[in-house]
């Protein structure tokens, strides 16, 4: 074995640590749900995305800087940089702003079952990019998963709460993400987790920092309770700081298909905090519709 495939080998980590690492991630993301409608009742969706990007962009920089010590900037990195300047501003701002906003229009039920369509668009954006190949029992996987969506909103056991308009800016949400996970694995390949999540966020932050300030100087912070409060900061040291590392840690290692697959969980635990947090309820429309998403997601991965 040579020195260079020595030590790859040891800096590839285990299937314990990596899938252990994945577990927490999605543990934390499906709690963000919860405290995001938490945090919504004392904060405008807009100026909620821009403090949680914000203090997640803070967060990162003693984590960036502890790094480089370790891991000298890679030379390709100014040449990356409009790239991930659009990760950035598509892939995290963007995404924050429709997630939240879809969020405060539709139930986390409903909100979890949508990006749980993740796995399929990226599979549709891999293939647009040329990575991937579709066949016909990945078609009839997404056909399955597409008429879950409708049967959420469709059916007369709709959840309460819940919305077309709130489900569509969701999807949309899903759709930035989807193609944050198949165009940043290429760049993390380059230059590692930490690196491409500073970045990431330190421009998704300049991008929202005049939606931030305008609405901050307009008195919305006056009335935040303490509440509040500890859900942002949550929702910026946790499911934003914290889990894109350990995403964008799993991109350097896995496929970003099989990262991506881990989001069938995430449904099922938010619904289950939601029922004793905030009193959802599971209608006959969320569990009909989930299991379609679910069935059809699990077919196209499969195929």
């Amino acid at each position: 074995m040579t020195e260079g495939a020595s030590r790859s080998a040891r800096r590839r980590p285990s299937p314990a640590k990596l899938y252990g690492l994945i577990a927490v991630m999605v543990s934390l993301w499906s709690a963000n749900y919860v405290v995001a409608k938490v945090a919504l009742r004392d904060f405008e969706p807009l100026l909620l995305s821009g403090l949680r990007t914000t203090l997640a962009s803070l967060s990162l920089l003693p984590v960036y800087f502890w790094n480089r010590r370790r891991r000298p900037p890679d030379a390709r990195l100014r040449r990356d940089l409009p790239l991930l300047a659009a990760l950035g501003v598509v892939g995290v701002a963007l995404n924050q702003v429709l997630f939240v906003n879809g969020l405060s229009r539709t139930s986390v039920g409903h909100s979890a079952l949508v990006i749980g369509m993740t796995p399929i668009l990226v599979l549709l954006l891999a293939a647009f990019a040329g990575l991937e190949r579709i066949g016909a029992r990945k078609f009839l996987g997404m056909g399955i998963a597409l008429g879950g969506i409708a049967l959420l909103n469709l059916a007369p056991g709709r959840s309460a709460g819940a919305s077309l308009p709130g489900d569509a800016f969701v999807f949309a949400a899903s759709v930035t993400f989807s193609w944050f996970t198949v165009y940043g694995k290429l760049v993390t390949a380059r230059h590692g987790a930490v690196v491409v999540s500073t970045a990431v966020y330190a421009g998704a932050a300049l991008a929202l920092a005049p939606v931030t300030i305008w609405h901050a100087l307009g008195g919305s912070l006056a009335r935040v309770t303490l509440a509040g409060w500890l859900s942002v900061f949550f929702m910026a040291l946790f499911p934003s700081m914290v889990c894109y590392l350990i995403f964008a840690y799993a991109l350097e290692h896995i496929p970003a298909s099989r990262v991506s697959m881990f989001s069938y969980a995430q449904p099922v635990l938010a619904t289950l905090i939601a029922i004793p947090v905030l009193g959802e309820t599971v209608g006959g429309g969320l569990a009909a519709g989930g299991a379609l998403v679910l069935a059809g997601v699990w077919i196209t991965e499969r195929a």
